[in-house]
């Protein structure tokens, strides 16, 4: 019996203590959390739909004026590994397929005000059209 009295106690202790988390994760609930997340989220989606202009809405006023305007020292490099011509001439709608190595690296303050340098290292497929003028980017911007 004082067994069974000890594992209750024990039990109703536990869950006096439980924390309430978002579903699906380990942050604790909370109005302000759950509205940050769903803010997040309507990110995710807007990213997904590849729709720009609710991206921009998203986005503070201040960081084109602030935070990307203040990335500094950058540099960027392309070593171009291969290019896939779908035409031997340049005629209007020729398209080109560039594979490349890009490393890219700037300088631009944290959120707490400190330096930090990233460094970016990725492989790319450039898709470029000729208009009869000018190449231009389908994609891989």
């Amino acid at each position: 019996m004082k067994g069974l009295l000890l594992i209750a106690a024990i039990s109703l202790g536990a869950c006096a203590h439980q924390v309430a988390y978002v579903p699906g994760t380990r942050i604790p609930f909370s109005p302000a959390n759950r509205s940050v997340l769903d803010a997040c989220e309507e990110y995710r989606l807007a990213v997904e739909r590849r729709d720009a202009d609710a991206l921009m809405l998203m986005a503070h006023s201040n960081v084109l004026l602030t935070r990307l305007q203040k990335a500094s020292d950058i540099r960027y490099s392309i070593r171009y590994v291969a290019i896939h011509q779908q035409c031997t001439e340049l005629k209007p709608g020729c398209r080109a397929a560039v594979d490349v190595l890009i490393d890219a690296s700037f300088t631009i303050a944290n959120p707490i005000g400190r330096p930090i340098r990233p460094d970016k290292r990725d492989q790319n497929q450039l898709v470029l059209e000729w208009d009869g003028h000018r190449w231009l980017f389908l994609s891989g911007m």
